[in-house]
């Protein structure tokens, strides 16, 4: 179906195709009542909710027996409708692996009560302004959908409530809400997990001190750059931190994942008492109208940007750094935004945890190409025939699930963890990756509590330093 035609299908054509969906509607669903998952074809069906984020269109990148081919869509008219509506195409006609989706349109400025009253689906996708996506939930939960949505789903401590209230009322309605979380499924970060949890060779996390932390994380990611081979178009909106949010509560919602997934694997975190923050601060990224411009595509800043203006430049709080303890453990955690890469980098991501026998680092800089990659060290205290036998124990284990991974020593009391990059799959691809776990979440009914509480600390962790941040400027 071409995009255009998209927006003229009225409601007579909409019952049909819902009817006639490629996939067929489950036997196990009541409008008004939850949905019973079992795994069969066609029995998740989409509803995609003003999907102002490119995030929306990688969700459905590639197909799911599970998910029904029809996806109803319910946005604002507008330049970032047509691009979600540009990418889907972009997937059903491509020449390898086409999907075959069927986008069931509803636009107009009444976007969300129609889309609640008509309950066309039984799977929430959110990708888009963050300003509203913890009211989207709230509404959808109450309403009994499940929701899948990308991060953040809150950037400030107001709706951090309504958040907690959200997820209160899953279990009222029996749906479950999640974040996508991609950066679990990256190959570096999955090992970086493992080695942590391999007692024998790293021991036991150290506690550190607010000066010299035991865990670190930094990433770095840039304004202007290409997605699926083509220059991002990002909305105005995107540059305004009480839509977008500020760093530390966007893109730094990852760097806290990674602490609570890693460093305390399947571990409840209770967030009111296991989360101290010491310390908070931010710092803005300048952006000239040229560049806004190259984004965007306008030719001015709009006016509600204007406060942020400072000598024909945008200051945009795109950094921030969240110093705190979880657990007992002191965790230093940082959240660049550059403009564009000028050295071919890319976003990057970097990070240091140590333990008491060996401190793990990941290194993504021009020492390594800009390919991420994985380091170990030896304690001092450690014998290094001890660490060599420790290091060759724990590659063997990680075969098992990692074949192609091995090990090389780099120096006296240091190796490299060897992902080779032919097996290390792609940003784009872990978005499939998430939607899999949750589908799979959805029929074995198997959520864990873990995820449940440390979704919430996570939330906690960047709002909390926001609204310290806030108190000292």
């Amino acid at each position: 179906m071409g995009m255009n035609k998209l927006f003229h299908i009225s409601m007579v054509v909409i019952s049909s195709l819902l009817m006639l969906s490629c996939n067929g509607q489950s036997k196990n669903e009541a409008k008004g009542s939850s949905p019973v998952f079992t795994g069969e074809p066609g029995e998740i069906k989409l509803v995609v909710l003003n999907p102002g984020h490119f995030h929306a269109s990688l969700l459905q990148k590639f197909s799911n027996p599970q998910v029904n081919d029809t996806v109803f869509v319910y946005a604002p008219e507008g330049v970032e409708l047509n691009q979600y509506l540009a990418s889907i195409e972009a997937y059903n006609t491509r020449s390898e692996n086409p999907t075959n989706w069927v986008e069931i349109v509803y636009a107009g400025e009444d976007y969300l009560e129609k889309m609640l009253s008509e309950k066309k689906g039984n799977v929430l996708i959110l990708a888009g302004n963050n300003k509203k996506k913890t009211e989207y939930i709230y509404k959808a939960i109450n309403a009994g959908f499940n929701v899948l949505s990308d991060k953040p789903m809150v950037i400030n401590r107001e709706n951090f409530h309504l958040l907690t209230s959200a997820f209160d009322s899953t279990a009222v309605n029996n749906v479950y809400l999640y974040d996508v979380m991609t950066e679990r499924y990256e190959i570096i970060n999955s090992l970086t997990r493992e080695l942590v949890s391999n007692k024998e060779l790293f021991g036991k996390l150290q506690t550190g001190t607010p000066d010299d932390p035991a865990i670190v994380m930094e990433n770095l990611h840039h304004f202007y750059k290409e997605v699926s081979g083509v220059p991002l178009v990002r909305p105005a909106w995107f540059y305004d931190i009480e839509q977008q949010g500020e760093s530390i509560a966007d893109v730094g919602t990852h760097l806290v994942d990674l602490v609570q997934w890693q460093c305390f694997p399947d571990e409840v975190i209770n967030h009111t008492s296991d989360v101290i923050i010491s310390s908070a601060n931010h710092w803005p990224t300048r952006i000239t109208l040229e560049q806004f411009s190259r984004s965007t595509g306008l030719e001015s800043f709009p006016d509600f940007l204007q406060k942020y203006v400072d000598q024909s430049s945008l200051d945009v709080f795109a950094n921030g750094t969240i110093n705190y303890q979880l657990k007992g453990v002191n965790v230093s955690v940082t959240a660049l935004w550059n403009y564009e890469s000028t050295d071919g980098g890319g976003d990057t991501y970097n990070g240091l945890i140590k333990g008491t026998n060996a401190s793990i680092e990941i290194v993504q800089n021009k020492s390594v190409d800009y390919t991420k990659e994985l380091f170990i060290q030896k304690d001092k205290s450690i014998n290094e025939q001890t660490f060599d036998d420790n290091i060759a124990k724990a590659v063997t284990e990680l075969q098992n699930l990692y074949p192609y991974v091995s090990a090389e020593k780099v120096s006296e009391g240091k190796y490299q963890i060897i992902a080779p990059t032919e097996f290390r799959k792609g940003h784009e691809d872990f978005f499939g990756m998430v939607a899999d776990k949750y589908f799979g979440f959805l029929v074995n009914r198997d959520l864990p509590e873990w995820e449940i509480s440390n979704m919430i600390a996570k939330y906690n962790t960047t709002t909390s330093a926001l609204e310290l941040i806030k108190k000292q400027d």
